[in-house]
């Protein structure tokens, strides 16, 4: 085990780190990271049956400081498009190739995409999160997110 594992508490363990403070981004093009990569099973809604997950961390650094989006992927012929912009975007497929994805070497791959924001009422409140809008191809010109806000003086 290393040390970025970390350990499991005893019941009578103290504790002290507060998590990290969340935050959203502005949107924007970013160099990314995935960070975690998790197998799920998705239980199936309106719009999509039952079908198997990937859940992938992906960390994003920007001026504002750093966070991690959740993304999930779907794995159903009705989602396919999304499989493959993601595994272009890392670098394991090329626009328009057939492959079997490596799920195995996902963590750790890096790319560049475009972060939204998404809004959603909690509680009578409304707030925000990121959300990844589209991966981009290796190579693919893409300008650098520089902090100016079009109309902002």
């Amino acid at each position: 085990m290393s040390t970025n594992e970390g350990r499991a508490f005893d019941w009578e363990d103290e504790v002290e780190q507060d998590g990290p403070e969340f935050i959203t981004v502005p949107e924007g093009d970013y160099d990314f990271e995935v960070v975690k990569f998790e197998r799920a099973r998705y239980a199936g809604g309106n719009k999509l049956p039952a079908c198997n997950q990937a859940i992938i961390y992906i960390k994003v650094e920007t001026p504002e400081g750093q966070t991690t989006i959740k993304h999930n992927l779907y794995l159903h012929t009705i989602t396919e498009g999304m499989i493959c912009s993601f595994l272009t975007g890392i670098g394991q497929r090329k626009h328009g190739e057939k492959v079997v994805p490596r799920w195995g070497e996902v963590m750790g791959s890096t790319g560049r995409c475009r972060v939204g924001i998404h809004s959603y009422e909690k509680d009578g409140e409304t707030r925000t999160n990121n959300e990844i809008k589209k991966f981009y191809e290796p190579g693919e010109n893409t300008p650098k997110n520089t902090g100016f806000t079009a109309g902002s003086f």
